[in-house]
């Protein structure tokens, strides 16, 4: 039986760096965002979906959904991004679960920036929360996606406070240091799941 661990945290507290530690300790990891792309590409019937609820506009010139200009819209409006998340969630989730139906590996991590918001978390065997002061998010957001400053406020004020995700953890990882201080929460954190499993 595959042990699920969910892990999670707000925009650019580091869920991707904690995702590669746990791939490198031997964790299967699924991708949500991943898989978000993947059943929003033309074709698949969430693309038609945000298509008609957002309007061609949104698309590039091959057809494809262009994530700057969705999210150009939704971050600015809280009904819009309901919206997107009342298509995407529902096949992300099918997804998600189908893929770890599949799985062999003894631990599979669902990281999704949404799990608990969307009752994934209620899959899983434990949810993990990684941290970051909004200061380190929003210095991330404008060095990695070149955001200004107001644009990367606007993405972090978008999303619950961290403290809501914190309040469901079983495991919080502060990434708000060096990637050694967070390497070793993590290892610690995977040991004390490797003991009970």
């Amino acid at each position: 039986m595959t042990y699920i661990i969910g892990l999670t945290g707000n925009i650019a507290t580091g869920k991707s760096t904690v995702a590669h530690m746990l791939a490198d300790l031997g964790a299967q990891v699924v991708d949500a965002d991943a898989v978000a792309h993947a059943v929003m590409r033309r074709g698949r019937p969430a693309w038609q979906d945000v298509v008609l609820a957002f309007g061609e506009d949104i698309l590039g010139p091959d057809g494809e959904i262009d994530r700057g200009k969705l999210g150009a819209i939704v971050f600015r409006d809280p009904a819009a991004l309901a919206r997107l998340e009342a298509i995407a969630h529902p096949a992300v989730i099918r997804e998600m679960q189908a893929l770890a139906r599949r799985s062999t590996a003894p631990v599979l991590v669902r990281e999704a920036i949404k799990l608990i918001e969307s009752g994934a978390a209620d899959e899983c065997d434990a949810v993990w929360v990684v941290t970051a002061p909004r200061a380190v998010q929003v210095e991330r957001l404008m060095r990695t996606r070149g955001l200004s400053r107001a644009e990367a406020e606007l993405r972090i004020d978008a999303q619950p406070p961290q403290e809501e995700k914190m309040a469901r953890a079983d495991v919080v990882i502060d990434n708000g240091g060096t990637l050694e201080e967070t390497r070793r929460q993590v290892e610690r954190a995977w040991r004390e799941t490797v003991d009970i499993i």
